[in-house]
């Protein structure tokens, strides 16, 4: 049951990923001067999404 738990929360992650960076190649696209402005935004983003994932794997250890 845990691995099945796990795969949904990395199913989840990778999709988040996806859409992040989806969302910041389409911005810097069309106005690429915001790039500076989007990057920390972009990194940040990422960084969340990793910690639940990885978050799910612990708690599906733990369990």
């Amino acid at each position: 049951m845990n691995v099945i738990g796990y795969g949904l929360a990395a199913i989840g992650g990778g999709i988040g990923v996806g859409l992040i960076f989806a969302a910041y190649m389409t911005s810097v696209a069309r106005q690429p001067e915001s790039q500076r402005t989007l990057q920390p935004m972009l990194f940040m983003g990422f960084a969340v999404v990793e910690a639940l994932a990885i978050l799910g794997l612990v708690l599906a250890f733990i369990i």
